[in-house]
């Protein structure tokens, strides 16, 4: 079990621009859809074009949650649980026809690309993970950020990106998979416990024992329906049956 706290969020998905639109999405959440891409002013238009779209949106929720006048190396945590697939497709079907494969579509392809991408942009010369776990990319990277923050980090940003799978790989398909990313300010959990959160496992037939509403549904991906327990007032505890496991988040405050 770990806790912590969230002392702010950004986030970004087509149709979903701003804090407000998010706070209202929560109430009454629909799977977001468009073609939309965050501006990105923050990063120098060099620097810029290089990002896939993928990697626009997570770079863009991690500029928003830096402070004004912030000179402190904040360690990150990146988590997406297909990163960016389809320039791995490209690059696979270039290799099956026999054409030479570019080295910068390679190295951009990687799982931590979009980390090295910001940390370069930023001058962030902190700690940074890339985090992949399947259905619980997001509890793993919330294990980290919490590793971090036992070792004496007083902050750690968890940036949670994903986009849609490419038709090759539509039978593997588990959850809908729209374009989305949002980031987390993850500090240790107040003393006071107020706006305190836990995250437990444990053998999965706990879950059966939760009410429906506090089971994560499949009408959102797993990262939304979380962006939406952060935002909305209810339910409290939310589960994800992960194989064996259960993930079992707890808001307190």
């Amino acid at each position: 079990m770990v806790r912590f706290s969230v002392e702010g969020w950004a986030a970004w998905a087509p149709g979903l621009e701003t804090r407000q639109s998010w706070l209202d999405w929560a109430q009454a959440p629909t799977l977001p859809e468009g073609d939309q891409t965050p501006a990105l002013t923050e990063i120098p238009a060099m620097q810029r074009r290089r990002i896939e779209r993928l990697g626009r949106l997570a770079i863009q929720v991690a500029c928003w949650c830096e402070q004004p006048g912030e000179e402190a190396q904040v360690p990150m945590v990146f988590a997406s649980r297909h990163g960016d697939v389809m320039r791995s497709i490209e690059l696979l079907q270039a290799l099956v026809a026999g054409e030479p494969l570019s080295p910068t579509a390679f190295g951009l392809s990687v799982h931590n690309a979009v980390a090295a991408l910001y940390s370069i942009a930023r001058r962030n010369r902190a700690n940074y993970q890339a985090i992949a776990a399947g259905e619980a990319t997001v509890e793993a990277a919330l294990v980290e950020a919490c590793a971090l923050l036992a070792e004496g980090a007083p902050e750690v940003r968890v940036v949670v990106y994903d986009s849609q799978l490419p038709d090759v790989y539509a039978g593997f398909r588990q959850q809908p998979d729209p374009y989305y990313a949002w980031c987390w300010r993850v500090i240790p959990a107040r003393e006071d416990g107020d706006a305190a959160w836990q995250l437990a496992w444990e053998p999965s037939t706990t879950a059966a024992a939760l009410p429906e509403p506090a089971r994560a549904r499949d009408a959102l991906p797993h990262g939304l329906a979380l962006m939406r327990f952060l935002l909305a007032p209810a339910p409290a505890t939310l589960a994800l049956q992960d194989g064996p496991l259960c993930w079992r988040w707890t808001r307190h405050g």
